[in-house]
């Protein structure tokens, strides 16, 4: 009887064990690997077709430069890359710069590591190795312990039982290789890089490049390996690689962790700067090595919950935590705040824009607080103030883009900072989250002045009538203007054009081709047509500043479209089809006729949506600040913005929200002026009011109907950027067709909104199923496309992330 209690005592403790053991497994498969983050970078630009670096390196804590698994097995033992970010621009310095060989004294004998049981993968904010053998175990992890530093932890275990003599060699090589067609002394031609070493270290310091478009470092940017061992180092500046030796005793049944603090700075300041922290990690390693998992472990925990029961979203809810983590850049340059740029591995997206920065945000107010703050901060820091010298005339407003690097116009180099437009309101959106969220009352009263300003200048420089109906459209800047303040714009023809035209004062470049200047021109050039190609940089910015860059709604359709669209409408006749496709602008001034910007000429129907919402939410914050005066004038205001919108926006024949063509008479009487511009087509915009929570029942109700037909938004991947019925769509287009996860977030959120929870769980599952490695180990992408599910565009891409995750939170 005893033995049979005993058998059955160990059988329980058998298979609590194994429990136990399988949810661990468990538990940890469902966090491993889920981007492939393994590689071998052999140039500098490894770029696909979209103009995205190859590789996913993980990045984490706002660092500017990140690493790789090994992808082959003669780089095993070494953490692929670097690759570092070049203040707006990642690249690839090394395929591999600290690889780890290990030679047994005694013997001679070299362990070789492909012959080792193997262990290789990524975790959340760490990257992990472990090589096996009889007699000796090695384990290499990397985690980043603060903004400039990744600590890499060498481990090894002796199991024999005796000790070990054992010899460390390290070694590393930069990169020679540019592209696929040059070397990097050919693209850049004063490429010389400095390697120094001392007793413990190895740096590599960079030459000053200034290349815009391409590369730009100052004087004094270096990478450095600190390791807390000391080491004899062999430097071979001409072949740019250097090999490191330490020799190692390791008692019997023993382990030794070895550390090796790896840093990348911009400038000699930098690094001096962060010298004394370099020295706190290598005497505390542990200490910065358990602060990290605890901050990952904090995220999780932040922004995971065990009741969701749809494991594919909340695979993708740690995957877009990871996205969104891996593109955190921390201050630099003419960056004030953390930011959270769209992605690190496409080519131009090292910094931070508007409407991505509100949406990551949003995302980030569950999972980590205070970078969403910082993100809407730097976004802030350059809110447009009356004493600037260069834009007074847009004080209030948040500029497109901002980077490392400022532009000519504000006596920088850098070619990605963009004043040209703004992105559209949802700056209160996201801070009033972030409040939710977290119950801090000071960061709402930090912003809401900010936040009024911004609401009131869409008033003041984008409502060209005074109706209180906004338009999208662009700044005065060099690229809309001239020195005269004359709108500019390009156009061609296919031979000589109408004498109806005066372009004598046009620049001709080419044989019919013209740059003129002048309002009055361009009216007169849509009035008479016969022109081959227009185009007006007032017309990108508007489609920037709407965030829909070339959606069919801006006049955006292609030469094939048109012509298909003329012979369906007009038997043909492409001037009277043009027609309905032309933009026009109106100047927008001051009482004192200066000159504020441009409008283009029709009143959007989300832009409105989000200004109605965002009075609202204007509303609940003076509330919360004590102001109840102004907050029941925001309040009334919405109400009445939210009655016009579901006047003047809503087209009964076709049940469905359009922009509206701003009438060129103005009637002061009518509610509605102008016309919906129907024959453009559908796109999200028509579902804005509903995402918005503002529209009519009825209204509400058609327009679901028209979100779920399958001919015109339900295909193999819902809510593209265009109905499949738009003349101007097509799967490949950036914005007349293509899947952008914020445009079905903002889909499925109007469905749900309006009663339709079994078809917003439906269709998230079409995203789900039918998305190209979303729920593999596929980077998070820009966008889908909707009839085949396959990626396009930037890869680790934030906004997608962000998205996902808000679906997670929702769903």
């Amino acid at each position: 009887m005893k033995y049979s209690l005993n058998l059955t005592k160990r059988t329980i403790l058998s298979l609590i064990s194994t429990i136990l053991i399988t949810a661990i497994a468990q538990a940890s498969s469902e966090t491993e690997n889920l981007i492939d983050r393994t590689g071998t970078p052999l140039q500098f630009k490894s770029y696909d077709q979209y103009g995205n670096q190859k590789f996913n390196p993980l990045l984490d804590n706002g660092a500017w430069h990140g690493y790789l698994l090994p992808q082959m097995s003669e780089d095993y033992a070494s953490f692929t890359g670097p690759m570092v970010i070049a203040q707006e621009y990642g690249v690839f310095i090394a395929k591999k710069l600290e690889q780890l060989q290990v030679v047994d004294r005694k013997t001679n004998q070299q362990y070789d590591f492909t012959k080792a049981k193997r262990v290789i993968q990524s975790r959340p904010g760490e990257l992990f190795q472990q090589y096996g053998f009889d007699d000796l175990s090695v384990e290499l992890s990397l985690v980043f312990v603060n903004d400039r530093t990744a600590l890499l932890t060498t481990e090894l275990f002796n199991k024999a039982s005796i000790a070990k003599e054992l010899e460390l060699r390290w070694h590393g090589k930069l990169l020679s290789q540019w592209d696929d067609k040059l070397s990097v002394k050919k693209a850049l031609p004063n490429w010389v890089v400095n390697l120094t070493s001392g007793v413990d270290s190895v740096a590599f310091t960079f030459p000053k490049v200034r290349s815009t478009w391409h590369l730009m470092l100052d004087k004094g940017s270096q990478y450095q390996i600190k390791r807390s061992i000391k080491t004899r180092t062999i430097l071979s500046q001409g072949n740019q690689s250097y090999e490191s030796v330490a020799q190692l005793t390791l008692k019997a049944n023993s382990r030794q962790a070895i550390y090796s603090a790896q840093s990348y700075y911009h400038t000699t300041e930098e690094a001096s700067a962060y010298q004394d922290k370099s020295l706190a990690i290598l005497a505390e390693p542990k200490r910065f090595i358990e602060a990290t998992k605890k901050r990952w472990q904090e995220y999780l925990e932040n922004g995971l919950s065990q009741e969701k029961y749809n494991q594919g979203l909340k695979r993708l809810a740690l995957k877009s935590i990871e996205t969104l983590h891996g593109n955190w850049r921390s201050p630099a340059g003419e960056l004030k705040n953390n930011i959270v740029s769209p992605s690190v591995t496409a080519r131009w997206f090292n910094g931070a824009w508007a409407w991505d920065s509100w949406k990551h945000a949003y995302a980030l107010a569950t999972i980590n607080p205070e970078l969403a703050k910082d993100n809407v901060r730097a976004m802030f820091d350059y809110q447009v103030d009356v004493s600037d010298e260069l834009r007074s005339q847009d004080a209030g407003m948040v500029v497109d883009a901002i980077f490392y690097n400022k532009d000519s116009a504000r006596a920088g180099d850098g070619g990605n900072w963009n004043e040209r437009n703004t992105k559209p309101p949802l700056a209160s959106w996201a801070v009033w989250q972030i409040y939710q969220q977290d119950g801090d009352k000071t960061f709402v009263k930090e912003m809401y002045p900010k936040l009024l300003a911004y609401h009131q200048w869409w008033y003041r420089n984008r409502d060209h009538n005074g109706n209180g109906l906004a338009e999208y459209g662009a700044t005065k800047h060099r690229l809309h203007n001239n020195d005269k303040q004359q709108i500019v714009f390009t156009v061609e023809y296919a031979q000589a054009p109408s004498n109806k035209l005066n372009l004598s004062h046009c620049k001709v470049s080419g044989s019919h081709s013209y740059q003129c200047a002048g309002m009055e021109t361009y009216q007169q050039v849509l009035d008479v047509g016969g022109y081959k190609d227009l185009d007006i940089p007032a017309q990108h910015a508007a489609g920037w500043e709407s965030g829909m860059d070339n959606a069919a709604r801006f006049g955006f359709i292609n030469a094939e479209q048109l012509t298909a669209y003329a012979q369906k409408n007009y038997q043909g006749d492409i001037n009277k089809a043009r027609a309905d496709w032309q933009v026009r602008f109106f100047v927008n001034k001051d009482k004192q006729g200066n000159l504020l910007g441009y409008s283009i000429d029709q009143e959007s129907v989300e832009l409105n949506s989000y200004l109605a919402q965002e009075k609202q939410i204007l509303a609940k914050m003076a509330r919360l600040l004590g102001d109840d005066k102004q907050a029941d004038s925001f309040e009334q205001k919405a109400i009445a913005l939210i009655k016009t919108i579901n006047q003047c926006f809503y087209h009964k024949e076709t049940g469905f929200y359009y922009d509206r063509k701003i009438s060129a008479n103005i009637d002061k009487d009518a509610t509605c002026q102008g016309t919906l511009l129907h024959k453009r087509g559908r796109g999200p915009e028509g579902w804005s009011p509903l995402w918005a929570n503002i529209a009519e029942k009825k209204q509400a109700e058609n327009v679901v109907k028209v979100m779920l037909d399958e001919k015109e938004f339900n295909s193999l991947i819902p809510f593209g950027t265009a109905s499949l019925q738009n003349p101007a769509y097509d799967a490949d287009i950036y914005w007349r067709g293509r899947v952008w996860l914020d445009q079905f977030y903002f889909g499925i959120i109007a469905l749900d909104n309006y009663g339709e929870k079994v078809a917003a769980k439906q269709l998230t599952q079409k995203l789900l199923d039918n998305a190209e490695g979303l729920l593999e180990q596929g980077a998070i992408r820009e966008n889908y496309n909707p009839e085949t599910g396959a990626v396009q565009g930037a890869t680790n891409f934030s906004w997608s992330a962000a998205h996902l995750y808000m679906l997670y939170q929702a769903l």
